[in-house]
């Protein structure tokens, strides 16, 4: 068996088998990563605001209950006594839905497209069923719709697909067009790049599709370090598994990360484990800090830019310590010399 399988590794098709069982892998890989997180969303906790002096709540707590029982899942109530600090609760993206007693029987649902349009739909969808069991007149009203050129919500997690695929890619192709570049110079380039590219999002985007209103500063930080982070990921990889490199890089940011990432399927309706998993990778954190830049100005959280650099200041960090690993790269000082005077 052993002399077998020095044989087989010897053979000029060995390479090729071992590529095409990998890609049959990762295919299957890729399929069901995204068929897991997306063919079926089902709620199980969706933060909601209760609105109302505690007297007055009784037959919002029986709707809300019986709409718990449609959906087959547990809506996290977090009870207010005014409807302002319900709305700065939406605000601060801490709750996708208000439920508001008007009197006796007549509640409002202020469904929050814009913090997750797949648990706006599931709640509007679930709701006058829910109503009717409960014996009460529900109105429904969105008190932040999504943009008029993303009406099913999906245009921040392409651009955010755009700016981590191409990210990587674009080391992919400076390893093999650029071999020369020296580690710097390398990672000079990733920056550079990564910042036309970042621009050339938005350009297209909103100045010219007029689809979504990308605050310019925000977004264009935002795509670029996320551009930039994918770059390094895929040159951190590069230093440790060498011509390997491309498969923990795609497993890491589009098998798990994109997926996982909220943008698609908004976190509530994620199987449990992606949704907390996807907050700290770096497509969750580029969806989260757009759709917070676009829809809840003035509320930004720190956490997804920290996620951000964190990941590039490892991937950097590690790059760098082990650069000379990386097979590119023009040869420095004696070496230079004896390779002028040969």
């Amino acid at each position: 068996m052993s002399g077998w399988w020095r044989r087989a590794r010897r053979s000029v098709y060995f390479p090729a088998v071992v590529v095409a069982v990998i890609a049959a892998g990762a295919a299957a890989l890729f399929a069901g990563s995204y068929t897991y997180a997306m063919a079926d969303p089902a709620p199980r906790h969706v933060p909601v605001a209760v609105v109302g002096e505690p007297q007055s709540r009784g037959r919002t707590d029986v709707f809300v209950g019986e709409l718990e029982r449609r959906l087959h899942a547990s809506l996290r109530v977090h009870r207010f006594r005014t409807y302002p600090q319900a709305v700065d609760a939406v605000e601060r993206q801490q709750v996708f839905a208000i439920f508001r007693n008007r009197g006796g029987d007549r509640v409002e649902l202020k469904l929050v497209s814009a913090a997750g349009a797949s648990v706006a739909m599931l709640l509007q969808q679930d709701a006058p069923a829910a109503a009717k069991a409960a014996d009460i007149r529900l109105t429904v009203t969105d008190i932040k719709p999504l943009a008029q050129g993303d009406p099913r919500g999906l245009a921040i997690f392409y651009i955010s697909i755009a700016a981590v695929i191409i990210g990587f890619l674009g080391t992919v192709q400076l390893s093999v067009n650029a071999p020369a570049l020296n580690p710097g110079e390398r990672v000079a380039f990733t920056a550079g790049y990564a910042l036309l590219g970042g621009l050339a999002i938005i350009a297209t985007v909103d100045w010219w599709l007029d689809a979504l209103p990308l605050p310019f500063v925000q977004s264009w930080g935002t795509l670029a370090l996320t551009m930039f982070t994918s770059g390094m990921v895929f040159s951190m990889f590069t230093v440790l598994v060498r011509r390997w490199a491309i498969l923990p890089t795609w497993v890491l940011m589009v098998m798990l990360g994109n997926p996982s990432s909220g943008g698609a399927v908004s976190w509530p309706l994620l199987p449990s484990v992606l949704g907390e998993v996807g907050r700290w990778l770096p497509p969750g954190a580029s969806v989260n800090a757009l759709h917070t830049a676009v829809y809840f100005r003035g509320h930004q959280h720190w956490q997804p830019y920290l996620v951000l650099l964190g990941w590039s200041a490892l991937a950097c960090a590690v790059f760098w310590i082990w650069r000379r690993r990386h097979p590119g790269g023009r040869p420095t000082g004696e070496a230079a010399a004896a390779r002028a005077a040969a």
